[in-house]
């Protein structure tokens, strides 16, 4: 079981802040860019490429990549919160499922993708999340989380030598990326 009922939790942050940055749960849409930024600098080229978006919110990451003119070959949102993938449809015009992560058939693609949809989950949920995502991208995993040492409370910390060592039983090659946000970290998982 999540730390928090995820469906309730973005449901009230809709209510209170809208369809923006903040009703996805960042602190801001700053925030929210240098975290997508440090997710497409680790992807590559990505003319020929499919993503899935993994817990997709609003669709944010796909308007992104179209403000940095990269285009794919295909695009794919995944979301648990009905108004976000209600939303993320209308603004992007792609495929978006609603779609439980943890529990229901995932797409094939190249990459995965996946930016603070891990925060509200327990460890073992969390395994779980990267462990589905990387077996059904062909290319890797993308995805980042918050530093920091685990406590009580809503959301999910994880120190770097920690996920680590979860996603060494991938047998994808890990690489680290820090520095581009105090209190945040990006993991690629290559296949």
């Amino acid at each position: 079981m999540a730390r928090t009922n995820q469906k309730t939790f973005y449901q009230e942050n809709i209510e209170i802040y809208g369809t923006s940055a903040c009703g996805v749960a960042w602190d801001s849409e700053y925030s929210q860019k240098r975290r997508f930024s440090a997710i497409l600098s680790s992807l590559g080229k990505l003319q020929n490429e499919t993503l899935v978006d993994a817990g997709c919110g609003f669709g944010d990451f796909y308007l992104y990549l179209k403000e940095k003119k990269t285009l794919l070959k295909s695009y794919i949102g995944l979301d648990l919160c009905k108004p976000m993938v209600t939303e993320a449809k209308v603004r992007t015009g792609c495929k978006i499922l609603e779609c439980d992560i943890l529990r229901q058939n995932l797409p094939m693609a190249d990459w995965y993708v996946a930016s603070g949809s891990m925060n509200l989950l327990t460890r073992l949920e969390t395994k779980l999340f990267i462990q589905r995502c990387f077996e059904k991208s062909s290319k890797g995993f993308i995805f980042n989380l918050l530093e920091g040492k685990e406590r009580e409370g809503k959301f999910s910390y994880w120190k770097t030598h920690e996920i680590k060592k979860l996603c060494e039983g991938t047998g994808g090659k890990i690489e680290i990326k820090e520095g581009y946000l105090e209190g945040d970290f990006t993991v690629i998982l290559y296949a």
